[in-house]
């Protein structure tokens, strides 16, 4: 990892151990809530370990709260955003982190209903899936990937889009083990969410850590 990299997973690894102690759990409750092991949640919040996405998502999710919020940290003050008329414009501004697998910027952490993120990896390895409430589309911006929707794997190539519903088991690969570049668009839920039934819809045209 460079140096901005490092600094950026320990500032990550920071607030995950600021919202954890604000909350009142130990890292063997912080364990047991997310299925991660102690250790590998140690290394996480000294900087020492870069965890998945699938990961973030479940430490997050433990301490009732995003992915998108514990990258937050890394926003710069002063982010370029300009209201114009009921719109913003989002430049290089938006937030930045660094996961297992890739990257993914965070393009919006205001309250809107929905989470726009570009995820660049090349990982050829599914991972863990991931199971949450929020409906997701994603549009496939460079490169080919293959979406895992509960068992079925469906090929994506740039240009194409997938949608699922809440609820659904999904995970994502390279196709060929070269980077792609995904924009993902998550629902906001306004509180908990119950999970909507399974279902997917393909545009035409248009990962692993320790477990406890």
């Amino acid at each position: 990892m460079d140096a901005q990299v490092d600094r950026q997973v320990e500032l990550v690894g920071a607030r995950i151990r600021s919202l954890r102690r604000a909350r009142s759990l130990t890292l063997v409750q912080l364990a047991e809530q997310s299925g991660l092991s102690h250790p590998f949640l140690s290394q996480v919040e000294n900087g020492r370990a870069r965890p998945s996405f699938a990961s973030l998502d479940r430490i997050a999710r433990a301490l009732g709260t995003t992915q998108v919020e514990l990258f937050a940290v890394l926003a710069e003050p002063g982010r370029n955003t300009t209201p114009t008329e009921g719109a913003v414009v989002i430049d290089s501004g938006a937030v930045s982190g660094p996961f297992a697998e890739g990257t993914a910027r965070v393009f919006e952490t205001g309250a809107v209903s929905f989470t726009p993120m570009e995820i660049v990896a090349s990982t050829r390895d599914f991972g863990e899936y991931f199971v949450h409430d929020e409906e997701e589309f994603c549009y496939v911006l460079e490169g080919s990937v293959e979406v895992d929707l509960d068992g079925k794997v469906v090929p994506l190539r740039a240009g194409q889009a997938i949608y699922y519903r809440g609820g659904v088991p999904h995970r994502w690969r390279s196709a060929d083990g070269g980077t792609f570049r995904l924009l993902y668009v998550k629902q906001r839920l306004q509180g908990a969410g119950d999970g909507a039934g399974a279902g997917a819809t393909t545009a035409p045209g248009s990962g692993p850590d320790p477990v406890a």
